[in-house]
């Protein structure tokens, strides 16, 4: 079995791999065999406070992901590892700060740009998760109103659990057509098993609604977040709502083990590999059933290219396992028809 490398100057040095090719600052993937690839993972430039302070309709030169592209890259350890000190400060300010201007790296946080990354990789579908507030915040709303005649987009509304007439708002959202919920309790500050998120995950359920979850901590968060976002917290919503699907996004984080001893258990939680390093991307493989694991990436925050490399390392020798992951369960989880989505041209 041939070795790869797992460090890399950088992003762009992805090249160095038999799968992609660089072409000028733009990565693409080169070999028809792979793909399509349904990412479960992305966002947009996030709001708070000001509505709408990033065009999500504008076309940017360049995407200015949080790992920067000319950072070196480390493929065998947990994505944020990454970032160098000054990156996690920019990312920070970025964050906090660039909701309130519109400015910053978030301005390149948009439809074309991740539009563009997703043709040379064939991704065909991306999932935008949106995350919102009780108040200060539509996200949900703007981002499904600016996917609109976008196809190869899909929207996971957020519904806060103490939002007011929670079950009105995530009937809005349906309407405006939402097809899952985002749950993120390190951002949200809310634990998974608060009574009103139990609310939420039982009202999922009888509208049909997969919840995909952050799950579990990273160690850039808040000491709040962390705490919240904890694995042991997900285990009894879990077991308390086994007619609501719910995706382990991450899976766990760092306490990845604890994620897979979930899914275990139950038949209703899918494992999405996003962040992980390549080691614990095998061992997911290897131990979890693979028909409820899903490829992410977590745009803007890293490269599309980065977890599909992980992947197809991970998968040579075992290539019958690639549809599965890149598109096959995850159309099967959102209804898209993925023999159609395999054929179509251009993927």
């Amino acid at each position: 079995m041939a070795e790869f490398p797992s460090r890399f100057d950088s992003t762009l040095d992805l090249d160095r791999l038999p799968w992609f090719e660089r072409r000028g600052r733009e990565l693409v993937l080169v070999d028809d065999s792979v793909g399509p690839a349904i990412d479960v993972h992305t966002h947009l430039a996030l709001s708070f406070v000001v509505r709408r302070s990033v065009d999500l309709g504008q076309e940017h030169a360049e995407t200015q992901h949080y790992l920067p592209v000319e950072r070196q890259l480390d493929l065998d350890v947990y994505a944020n590892r990454n970032f160098s000190k000054a990156d996690m400060k920019r990312l920070g300010r970025d964050l906090a700060l660039g909701s309130l201007t519109g400015g910053g790296m978030r301005k390149t946080h948009t439809i074309p740009n991740l539009e563009r990354e997703m043709r040379g990789l064939r991704v065909a579908r991306s999932v935008l998760l949106a995350i919102d507030f009780p108040v200060l915040s539509d996200n949900a709303g703007e981002w499904l109103s600016a996917a609109k005649g976008h196809d190869d987009l899909i929207v996971f509304g957020s519904v806060h659990p103490y939002r007011p007439n929670m079950e009105r708002e995530l009937i809005r959202q349906i309407g405006l057509g939402a097809r899952g919920i985002k749950m993120h309790p390190a951002v949200q500050t809310v634990l998974p098993g608060d009574p009103r998120a139990m609310k939420l995950y039982a009202l999922c359920a009888k509208y049909r609604l997969p919840v995909l979850f952050h799950c579990g901590p990273v160690d850039i968060e808040t000491r709040l977040g962390r705490r919240l976002s904890q694995v042991r917290h997900y285990f009894r919503p879990i077991e308390k709502n086994p007619e609501t699907t719910f995706v382990l996004g991450h899976s766990g984080a760092l306490q990845m083990d604890l994620a897979l001893e979930i899914a275990k258990r139950h038949p209703n939680v899918y494992l999405e590999t996003s962040s992980q390093s390549l080691t614990n991307v095998r061992k997911i493989l290897d131990t979890a059933d693979v028909s409820r694991v899903l490829f992410g990436s977590d745009w803007p925050f890293y490269h599309q290219a980065i977890p599909l490399a992980k992947l197809l390392i991970a998968t040579v020798g075992r290539e019958e396992l690639r549809a599965k992951v890149l598109h096959e369960n995850a159309a099967r989880l959102l209804g898209l028809d993925a023999q159609a989505l395999a054929a179509a041209p251009g993927v």
